[in-house]
């Protein structure tokens, strides 16, 4: 039977295994390997038979564990229904941290999401107890800071339904974020497929000081490597000044690093992490790393000459660095602080100075190292007589967090400025945040430590401007109210009409001194036999729904299919696939396949989520009102797409919902990593344009064919026929990364078919 704990004896395995298929790896490239080259390929499934070309070979690797969020939790289990097996072949856990909405505060609004959303908690309960999960109930916190607390450990491989798991790339482990049909594999005992990424290195030296965090390390990455830079590639912080930043530090920058495209980000095993697993009572894993430290870093060859080994260096001294803003609407836009006032001051801009709300935590920003720091800034404001000017909304990453800062002061003093402590959730940071109307249907601007900023991502209006910082200069902002504020230069009036300067926050500790207080239980633990438990979905449930296979090709060409959509600019899962109202619905697939590229920019009209029907001729319909009436009529459809399709969540619906929907193939531009996968799994055919400029040759009322789809090949094109409606045709050649075993998928309907035979 699986352990779900990770346990000493668990990582010892886990070194023993890594030094054995390292030893296979090395004889085989004889060459010095990086941090992410060792953890990779030291869990291969064959080291001896395993490609190992990077950016073009497949790897099969064995993760060491799959984690869940309550959301696309509810899908994987549906799925793991499917695959007819007893028990989950790895350890697995459900995290229940999506679901709860940001209302009034913390405790009501748990009280509140326990009413509404029981069904799927009981769901997801009795799915991890039959099946051996862990589950970790409302409250308990967001599933990354969770799993960095009791889960990860240097040299791990660890896989998760979101996107943000590389969160434990903090702490050592290399933790990617996948979707739901890549985890259930996984879980069912199948090794885990993925192309073997890219080498990025940033290469840091100096140290952090004054006002800059380490959230300001990956604002400033995100400027240099854009949110596509990092695709298909590992990120590597490595150099003296990796080993100056805690282990919860380094978990803000490995999160964020998922705003880069990036497979995940690491660093490598260091005292600081020691320190981290001491707090969180996992000491007896410490001896097992430093006994296999040439496991847990680069060769030292590598880090004396990086660019011999990776393929883009990023040099930053952290000593010079100063704290950035990134914003509004895409994570790359940064500026360093100083110069965020001139473009305020910039009508071009279209930026409000007047913040409207600004809210600190979530899974990248909620350590005991951050709330101490956002504390000291706050007890500033309070010696002054000063509160915020400002709404400030205070999200605690899990209960461990909650419950140490309540016990050492920090959180009163956030509270004694007016801070709001939300429950221990994703909450605004996924949307989920019940926000006024009349604060977010008008141009606004907020201020956040969170790690994504996309149109609607926070409150569902594509009017608020969401820009991001660390949480101390967010809590500085806060306390002015303004954004062109700098706490840097500009002074604030206290309430005795004197001026001051917000003195840079003093260095925190990075863990409390006395331990984490874990605070009120919420983990249950799954019986050694669940067999006998039933699973039951209540067919008139408007919010679970029970999965059917997919249907298998039927071996002939995708001929004439009309053109959905033809998105324009930035197409994110969250403008494919929409969360926050929709969330209620994640577990029911056709109910939450309304929204369907609802948030998706049409190229022929600039609106966003309508288009034409082009068999009736009806204009300003819903996508997914025209994707059921193609089906209807037995017509399949595609999608069309620009550059970097699908960045952003893991979210696998946006690649379920055009499959349940008709949908039979995406061209793009260019694709996200985790979206391409996705598509693929669900037997669609994810494609590019050989030549990008041929996005600009479809037209809203083209035919397209997919033709010669029977002797498809890795590296083989497809050749696709443009129809026009004025007669003329042309051919266009579209390029793929399938792999001989995932053309499969597309064969045989499903990645997950290949379990049933189908």
């Amino acid at each position: 039977m699986v352990t779900i704990e990770s346990t000493a004896d668990m990582a010892a395995k886990v070194y023993e295994t890594m030094e054995r298929n390292l030893a296979i790896v090395r004889r085989r490239l004889g060459r010095p390997l990086t941090l992410a080259d060792k953890v990779l390929l030291g869990h291969a499934d064959d080291p001896e038979h395993q490609a190992m070309e990077a950016g073009k070979s497949y790897l099969f690797l064995r993760p060491d564990r799959v984690v869940l969020q309550d959301v696309l939790g509810q899908t994987a289990m549906l799925q793991f229904m499917q695959t007819r097996r007893q028990r989950v072949a790895v350890p697995t856990s459900i995290h229940c941290d999506h679901l709860i909405q940001a209302r009034v505060e913390g405790q009501a609004d748990l009280r509140e999401s326990l009413a509404e959303n029981q069904e799927v908690y009981d769901f997801l309960k009795s799915a991890a107890a039959k099946y051996g999960a862990g589950f970790w109930g409302p409250g308990a916190g967001i599933i990354h800071q969770v799993v960095l607390e009791q889960y990860a450990f240097p040299g791990e491989l660890i896989i998760g339904t979101d996107s943000h798991t590389p969160n434990a790339g903090g702490l050592g482990a290399c933790a990617v974020g996948v979707g739901g049909a890549d985890a259930v594999e996984v879980m069912a005992g199948l090794p885990w497929e993925v192309l073997y990424p890219r080498h990025i290195a940033v290469y840091l030296t100096g140290k952090l000081s004054g006002w800059t965090a380490p959230k300001d390390v990956i604002l400033y990455v995100a400027g240099q490597l854009t949110v596509a830079g990092g695709t298909n590639a590992i990120v590597e912080y490595i150099g003296p000044g990796a080993r100056t930043i805690s282990a919860t530090g380094k978990a803000t920058i490995t999160n964020m690093g998922a705003e880069l495209g990036a497979t995940t980000s690491m660093f490598p095993f260091d005292d600081r992490m020691t320190m981290y697993l001491k707090a969180t009572g996992r000491g007896d894993f410490v001896p097992f790393a430093e006994r296999y430290p040439q496991l847990l870093a680069p060769d030292k060859e590598v880090e004396a000459d990086p660019e011999k080994y990776y393929e883009r260096v990023v040099k930053l001294d952290l000593s010079t660095l100063e704290p950035y803003m990134v914003g509004p609407h895409s994570p790359d836009r940064a500026r360093p602080i100083g110069r965020l006032a001139a473009e305020v001051a910039d009508p071009k801009n279209a930026f409000l100075d007047t913040i409207s709300s600004t809210l600190i935590g979530s899974c990248t920003n909620s350590s005991y190292e951050d709330m101490s720091r956002a504390a000291d800034v706050a007890e500033q404001a309070k010696a002054h007589g000063l509160k915020t000017a400002v709404p400030f909304l205070v999200t605690p990453g899990s209960e461990q967090v909650r419950a140490t800062i309540e016990r050492d002061g920090q959180m009163q003093s956030l509270k004694d400025i007016n801070g709001v402590v939300l429950a221990n959730a994703c909450g605004p940071c996924i949307g989920q945040w019940r926000r006024a109307k009349e604060a977010s249907e008008v141009p606004n601007t907020i201020v956040t430590s969170y790690n994504r900023n996309f149109p609607r991502r926070n409150d569902g209006q594509p009017t608020t401007m969401n820009f991001i910082g660390s949480p101390e200069i967010v809590t500085a902002l806060a306390i002015a109210g303004r954004l062109s504020f700098n706490p840097l230069t500009d002074s604030l009036t206290g309430a005795d009409g004197k001026t001051f300067k917000l003195s840079p926050p003093k260095t925190a500790p990075e863990v409390p001194a006395r331990n984490f207080d874990r605070g009120r239980p919420t983990y249950v633990t799954p019986p050694e036999d669940g067999s006998a438990i039933t699973l039951k979905v209540d067919p008139k449930s408007e919010r679970l729904q029970l999965m059917e296979p997919w249907p298998a090709w039927d071996g002939q060409d995708f001929k004439d299919m009309p053109v959905l959509l033809k998105a324009k600019g930035k197409t994110t899962t969250d403008h494919i696939s929409p969360a926050g109202s929709w969330l209620r619905y994640r577990g029911h697939l056709d109910k939450f396949s309304d929204n369907m590229f609802m948030g998706a920019t049409n190229a022929y009209t600039g609106e966003a989520g309508k288009g034409k029907n082009v068999l009736t001729g009806q204009t300003g319909q819903s996508f997914s009102a025209i994707a059921r009436d193609y089906k209807s009529k037995g017509v399949k459809w595609v999608v069309v797409g620009d550059a970097n399709y699908g960045e952003g969540s893991s979210r696998e619906h946006a690649a379920l919902s055009p499959r349940l929907l008709g949908g039979a193939a995406v061209i793009v531009r260019s694709f996200a990593r985790i979206h391409e996968s996705n598509l693929k799994k669900q037997g669609l055919l994810a494609l590019a344009f050989q030549n990008p400029g041929d996005y600009d040759r479809i037209r809203e009322d083209d035919r397209i064919s997919l033709i010669g789809l029977s002797d498809m090949a890795p590296g083989k094109p497809v050749e696709c026929v443009v129809k026009h409606s004025d007669g003329t045709s042309e051919t266009l050649r579209l390029s793929h990364s399938f792999a001989s075993s995932q053309l499969e998928w597309f064969r045989k309907g499903s990645a997950l078919n290949l379990f049933h035979g189908k």
